[in-house]
């Protein structure tokens, strides 16, 4: 089968499993498939998409382009005493890299237990959650620069992480792709348990000195009982960020709203949990023809099975008008809108 397919079906490869269709589509499980890919003179003439899980994406029409699908395996780590470096593949399922981890007693993402993508789409998006952001554990990456064909490695400060946000998505932004990512972990923990329902559960199941596999357990049973998996119901897990708006701001709200949920955010900012705001609305659990929120979270849009990307999008675009206008408060849109 030539590496550059025609007319694809990219439903199997989204987590909303929107029915379009990429003109072109080719998926790489090497650096050198890459290579070959890009010295197609086709693809250099092509609007490009890369791939991961498809897990943050809502098409809204067919990819007149060429649709890369990274599927580069593989993980390995060195140890040095208590420190530990793994490299994995772009293409490894995410949380195939978490419970391989944990099963080897290396500490440091158990909390991104169960977050929906790959590896090679983590830093891009700085996935976060349960009080711990991939840049926390991050060295380095290696990425093929679409231009040149050459291979280039990113340090820490190359890719100017920020909440959800990278260089990546940025002044990168389809540039490059991401290969491999180096992490530093440790055979010491140093657990993170005060964000969310976590403290809770592990005092629920009378877990009184936690182990990493203890916090990916109950993070993994917590991300369940809210978010519905994309094989049975089609979503892309968060689909709003959390709003940060400034101490005043918050001050303001808090006086018309005092019970308004919030966390610290840097630089004397405050995060506020889209999720409440959202079922402040009464946007939880409603249908809207195909689509509408899940009933544990309001935060997640769904396909009830025959939802059209632009659907989708309009009911976002409701909700998003509706939180505005009962809080003064702007929501973003945490997927990527095709």
């Amino acid at each position: 089968m030539p590496i550059l397919q025609e007319n694809v079906s990219l439903k199997p490869f989204n987590t909303f499993g929107i029915d379009v269709n990429a003109h072109y589509f080719a998926e790489v499980t090497s650096e050198a498939d890459l290579q070959e890919v890009f010295n197609n003179p086709i693809a250099k003439t092509q609007n490009l998409l890369i791939l991961g899980g498809g897990s943050n994406m809502l098409f809204t029409k067919d990819f007149e382009g060429l649709v890369i699908k990274v599927s580069i395996p593989g993980i390995s780590y060195q140890v040095d005493g208590n420190a530990v470096s793994v490299v994995a593949g772009g293409g490894v399922v995410w949380n195939d890299l978490v419970n391989y981890c944990v099963a080897e007693g290396f500490a440091g993402i158990e909390n991104l237990s169960l977050i929906p993508g790959t590896v090679g789409a983590s830093p891009i998006q700085n996935i976060g959650a349960y009080g711990v952001e991939l840049k926390d554990v991050f060295t380095s990456c290696t990425a093929f620069e679409i231009e040149t064909g050459q291979m280039k490695t990113f340090d820490y400060a190359a890719c100017q992480f920020g909440y959800r946000d990278s260089v990546f998505k940025n002044e990168l932004k389809g540039k490059y792709i991401i290969t491999s990512v180096t992490f530093h972990l440790s055979k010491t923990a140093t657990l993170q348990t005060h964000y969310g329902a976590i403290t809770t559960e592990l005092a629920n199941r009378n877990i009184t000195e936690p182990t990493i596999a203890d916090i990916s357990t109950v993070v993994a049973d917590i991300r369940v009982s809210k978010l519905p998996d994309p094989k049975t119901i089609g979503n892309a897990g968060s689909f709003f960020k959390n709003p940060v708006i400034s101490k005043e701001e918050f001050e303001t709200l808090v006086q018309k709203f005092p019970d308004v949920v919030n966390y610290p955010a840097p630089n004397g900012k405050v995060k506020l949990a889209a999720g409440w705001l959202i079922e402040q609305c009464g946007f939880k659990g409603i249908v809207v023809g195909e689509t509408g929120t899940w009933k544990n979270q309001a935060l997640v849009l769904v396909n009830h099975g025959a939802a059209s990307g632009q659907e989708v999008y309009n009911f976002s675009e409701q909700i998003i008008n509706t939180v505005y206008a009962k809080f003064l408060v702007g929501l973003e849109r945490e997927v990527n809108i095709l």
